[in-house]
């Protein structure tokens, strides 16, 4: 994730989950003020003095004349602060030059909240997101926490590069994403690499490269069944392969055709991906455009990695569900073993065995990914049915398992450990998703 430059003092970030403040970095916000033309900049300072004062414990607080909002680039985190009445006009006046979404900061002296209202009412009737900072300042300290958090995560998509390679496999039928939409809403480019880049990279590995990673990865595994050592061998050069591109390429994600990969060079990449998301680098399988975003997005706001998987049984009267899958990166899991990979009964697969507890569940999608599923639930065991993908796991979700039967955004969904719901609520609903439920 993107950080701020020439930092100045240690503040605490607010994180959702918790319900408290961590001191952890340092923070600065920008103050676009506006104030009535009768108003003397040291006069503004006196008469906010309480809130000012406050705010300069947590961040370092730059005060930013409204006719200079020009100055600030789209990296600068940025309220408006409303600091007396009579500014209407003038924030209409410098309306296509104020952040989106437009936060109002107003304490309430000088008529502030008054002329915050009605200017909240004028931007929101004109399609912008709008939200009025007022009332307790521990209060309001912390919601300014939690919109920094949700900005520092946008602002870090932008410009992301997601390698699909190949193309989405053909059953994906609902989980396509348009490139130029998605560049247009998030920032984010989506990069079309051919299989045979892969192939030809894979085939320019030997085993002699890769023998030492595999012999480590295997004295760590609980066990190994049905895969041979060559088979790992071979997992194990395709990893090297997928990394050499990301660099090449400059990626920060990638989306894998992994079965046309199977027909190619008979090799799945199920242990590829795994070490990739062990590794920072978001990798999701199938070629799915919506889930590797999703993965994305979970990564910069949480910076946790997480799990991608099939909902492949659903009790709608207890309301849980059964998610599995043939990869999960092992750090993400208490032990794992060593398999094949489930459908085509060759090369590796990972059947993860994960801790139980607070899990998320959140899926984004739509051609131009502006919808999203998202609730919490509880981890409660590792299933391991013999027909189904080799990672698995029941989840006792805390909303209605219907969902996925009458109302679902495609098939995979992903999960993380913990409970992000609200911090993962705020960031999606401020870039104008819509939740279904």
């Amino acid at each position: 994730m993107k950080t701020l430059c020439h930092l100045e003092r240690k503040v605490y970030l607010y994180t959702c989950e918790k319900q408290k403040l961590y001191k952890i970095t340092d923070m600065v916000i920008n103050l676009i003020t506006f104030a009535s033309t009768l108003q003397k900049h040291s006069v503004v300072r006196s008469s906010h003095e309480v809130i000012l004062t406050e705010l300069e414990k947590y961040f370092t607080v730059n005060l930013i004349d409204c006719q200079d909002m020009g100055r600030l680039t789209e990296n600068d985190f940025a309220l408006v602060f409303i600091a007396t009445g009579g500014v209407e006009r003038m924030v209409i006046q410098h309306f296509e030059a104020l952040p989106r979404p437009t936060i109002l900061l107003a304490d309430g002296m000088q008529n502030s909240l008054a002329a915050a209202l009605e200017i909240s009412t004028w931007l929101r009737g004109r399609g912008m997101k709008s939200e009025i900072l007022h009332g307790e300042l521990s209060e309001v300290i912390k919601r300014i926490f939690v919109l920094h958090s949700n900005f520092r995560a946008q602002q870090s998509l932008k410009g992301m590069r997601i390698g699909v390679m190949g193309t989405p496999s053909g059953w994906l039928i609902a989980s396509n994403a348009d490139y130029l939409l998605a560049k247009r809403r998030w920032g984010i480019e989506y990069v079309d690499i051919p299989l045979e880049c892969i192939a030809k990279r894979y085939a320019q590995i030997t085993d002699d490269e890769v023998g030492n990673a595999s012999a480590q990865l295997a004295s760590q595994a609980l066990a190994c069944r049905e895969a041979t050592p060559q088979d790992m061998l071979k997992a194990m050069r395709l990893h090297h392969a997928l990394k050499a591109i990301i660099h090449e390429e400059r990626l920060d994600a990638i989306t894998l055709s992994c079965f046309r990969l199977v027909e190619m060079i008979g090799v799945t990449g199920c242990l590829a991906l795994s070490l990739l998301n062990d590794e920072g680098i978001v990798a999701g399988c199938e070629g799915d455009l919506q889930s590797v975003f999703t993965m994305l997005v979970v990564k910069a706001l949480t910076g946790k990695p997480c799990f991608m998987a099939n909902p492949s049984m659903i009790n709608a009267r207890t309301n849980e569900i059964v998610l599995s899958h043939c990869t999960i990166g092992v750090k993400q899991t208490e032990q794992f073993i060593i398999r094949n990979h489930f459908e085509t009964e060759s090369s590796i697969g990972i059947q993860g065995i994960l801790p139980t507890g607070d899990v998320t569940l959140v899926k984004c999608g739509g051609e131009c990914l502006d919808e999203y599923y998202l609730s919490t639930g509880t981890l409660t065991e590792n299933t391991n049915y013999i027909n189904m993908c080799r990672t698995q796991v029941r989840v006792r979700m805390n909303t209605p398992a219907r969902y996925f039967l009458q109302n679902p955004l495609g098939n995979h969904h992903i999960m993380l450990y913990g409970n992000y719901e609200i911090m993962l609520n705020e960031f999606l609903q401020l870039n104008a998703c819509k939740r279904i439920e």
